[in-house]
C-alpha cells in the first residue's frame, strides 16, 4: 500500500495517529511516576523514553502538548523529580490502563491496582511490582516549536535492578526480567534475544559475544 502526503494529510484522524505512531518499530513501555506538593500520586505509561547519554547518565522523553492538563508534566515541573519503571508481562494490561484519563485527585495507582514504593528517600513514587525502576531529576525541558510536544530531560540519579539481571560488563538483561515492547498505540508484545556482538570494527567480520552464539558470521 502506497501513501503519499497529500493521502496521509486526509486520512481520518484516529487511522493516521495509529498508522503513524506504528512507523518507528518496537518502542519502551515505560510508567512514569509522580506526585505533586500536596501528595497526590501520578502514573502514567509513556512510550516515548530514550537514551540521551551516560556521562552524565541522561534519559529523555516526549510528552504531548500542554494544551490540556498533564498531570504528569505538571508534577515533573512541580517536584524536579520523577520515576521510570519497566512495563513487564505480568503488569501491561494494568500500565495500560493508566492511560485513561483519570481526575488529578484519584491516584492510577490506586485505580490500576499497582503499589506505590518510596525508596531510599527518592520524592517520586516507583512502581512496586517493576522489574527495573529507575529515579531521575530533572535537568531541562523544552518546548518543540514544530508540533508543542514537551521534551524533557532527566539525569539518573538512582537505578533500582535485579542482581542477576545485570552482567559484569553492565549489560541489563531486560528480557529476563519479562520487560515487554510496544508498537503502535496499544499492541504489546515478548522479546526474543538474537545475540549480543563485539564492538563493530573495519577489520573484523561481526561476532557474537555471547556463549549461545560463539560463533563468528561467515
Amino acid at each position: 500500500m502506497y501513501f503519499c502526503k497529500d493521502d496521509i494529510v486526509q486520512l481520518e484522524q484516529r487511522y493516521r495517529t495509529q498508522l503513524i505512531n506504528s512507523l518507528s518499530g518496537f518502542k519502551s513501555a515505560n510508567l512514569i511516576g509522580t506526585t505533586d506538593k500536596a501528595g497526590n500520586e501520578n502514573l502514567a505509561i509513556v512510550s516515548s523514553v530514550f537514551h540521551l547519554g551516560a556521562h552524565p547518565p541522561l534519559m529523555g522523553m516526549i510528552m504531548r502538548p500542554h494544551s490540556v492538563p498533564r498531570h504528569t508534566l505538571e508534577n515533573i515541573f512541580e517536584t524536579e523529580v520523577y520515576t521510570i519503571n519497566h512495563v513487564s508481562e505480568d503488569i501491561f494490561i494494568s500500565a495500560h490502563q493508566t492511560s485513561a484519563r483519570y481526575d488529578k485527585t484519584h491516584s492510577e495507582f490506586d485505580a490500576v491496582k499497582l503499589s506505590p514504593q518510596y525508596l531510599k528517600d527518592f520524592k517520586a513514587p516507583f512502581v512496586s511490582q517493576s522489574k527495573v525502576k529507575i529515579g531521575l531529576a530533572l535537568r531541562s525541558s523544552q518546548t518543540l516549536e514544530i508540533n508543542n510536544t514537551e521534551l524533557v530531560i532527566g539525569e539518573v540519579v538512582e537505578l533500582h535492578v535485579e542482581d542477576t539481571a545485570i552482567s559484569q560488563d553492565g549489560f541489563i538483561d531486560i528480557e529476563s526480567l519479562g520487560t515487554v515492547a510496544l508498537s503502535g498505540l496499544d499492541s504489546y508484545h515478548q522479546t526474543r534475544k538474537l545475540g549480543r556482538l563485539k564492538y563493530a570494527k573495519t577489520s573484523e567480520v561481526p561476532q557474537f559475544l555471547d556463549p549461545l552464539n560463539p560463533k563468528p558470521f561467515d
